[in-house]
């Protein structure tokens, strides 16, 4: 049997959706299973025994324009894919999964132009892993629990790491923890000026706190270093693929983190997790599930949640899912899970 999987939003819904993956590919061990995702997200996937082959569909890069569009679904059609799943609800995994020529096509109700695919399931009030797992239903596959995503760090990955270890002389008995301050979206971001002061009060505990994130969280993470009296922070973003930040992660006593990719990548790999969520709440899905996971929020605001994802501006212009969190109640969150 030829599987083929739609995941062509951000880094954390890829994460999300390999264990749904894993389940497949443990059942039907003998099918091809393809992924198809965007190029920012693809290196993740690196590794991966559980996929034959990932395809990467630039949307929003050379590949945007119609005429790319129709070459990619032709390749899809091509191939002859027996079932296309697509955990991806908007306009163009419709259109590849219509026009895939597969026998089965799965998605979510809620999808643009569900009435295309030929099996719907119903997008329900759960933690995305198990959401996902739904969609193998139609393939009689009863999955219920949360699986752990599973990810595979290169040689050079670990290397990589090793490195960074041993340059910062952190001995094999003595503790780290990572923490991810920025995200894509302004209203998911704790303030700079609050991780300072979170940092601060850390000061004393020795703690080796190592930043990282993408290039675009860089100066951020120099703001951070460079206006707070911790001189133990040390700043990584944009310094890391991701695999590299996912074998960091592994290593570390614990992330702290706003609702993003950081923290799937925490729980993938078995991570203590502290996490922020201002404009965005657990009721989404996207919530940390480790037993010693915690979540810091401010719960009684009518205004939360404003959007799925975020923004970049708070529509109330008083920003209180963020700024009435309190920094001292995290610090000695952190300092008591280490």
């Amino acid at each position: 049997m030829k599987f083929l999987i739609i995941q062509t939003a951000f880094i954390g819904d890829v994460i999300l959706t390999l264990p749904m993956v894993q389940v497949l590919k443990r059942k039907y061990s003998e099918s091809t299973v393809d992924f198809i995702c965007i190029p920012k997200t693809a290196p993740i996937l690196d590794n991966n025994p559980y996929i034959n082959e990932v395809i990467v569909y630039d949307k929003r890069g050379e590949e945007q324009g119609l005429g790319a569009f129709i070459k990619l679904m032709k390749k899809i059609r091509k191939r002859g894919y027996d079932t296309v799943i697509s955990p991806h609800r908007y306009l163009r995994s419709t259109l590849i999964s219509g026009f895939s020529g597969a026998k089965q096509t799965i998605a979510f109700d809620n999808s643009t132009f569900s009435g295309l695919y030929k099996n719907k399931v119903e997008y329900g009030k759960t933690h995305e892993i198990q959401r996902n797992l739904s969609l193998l239903k139609p393939l009689g596959i009863e999955e219920t629990e949360i699986i752990k995503p599973e990810l595979f760090p290169g040689a050079d990955d670990i290397c990589a790491v090793d490195k960074i270890i041993s340059g910062l002389a952190i001995k094999s008995d003595s503790k780290f923890i990572t923490a991810a301050p920025g995200s894509e979206w302004f209203t998911k971001r704790f303030p700079k000026d609050k991780f300072v002061t979170l940092f601060n009060i850390m000061d004393k505990s020795g703690i080796k706190i190592v930043l990282i994130g993408s290039k675009g969280d860089f100066k951020l993470c120099e703001y951070i270093v460079a206006n707070s009296t911790n001189n133990n922070i040390y700043n990584y973003a944009g310094k890391l693929d991701l695999l590299q930040s996912a074998e960091l992660i592994r290593r570390s006593a614990l992330l702290i983190t706003n609702d993003s990719a950081p923290l799937h990548l925490a729980n993938a790999t078995g991570t203590k997790v502290i996490a922020i969520f201002g404009a965005t709440n657990q009721d989404f899905g996207f919530y940390p599930y480790g037993i010693a996971d915690k979540v810091f929020e401010i719960s009684d605001l009518g205004c939360r949640p404003c959007s799925i994802h975020g923004g970049q501006r708070c529509p109330t212009g008083t920003f209180e899912c963020m700024l009435k969190i309190d920094e001292k109640e995290i610090a000695d969150a952190i300092l008591n899970k280490c």
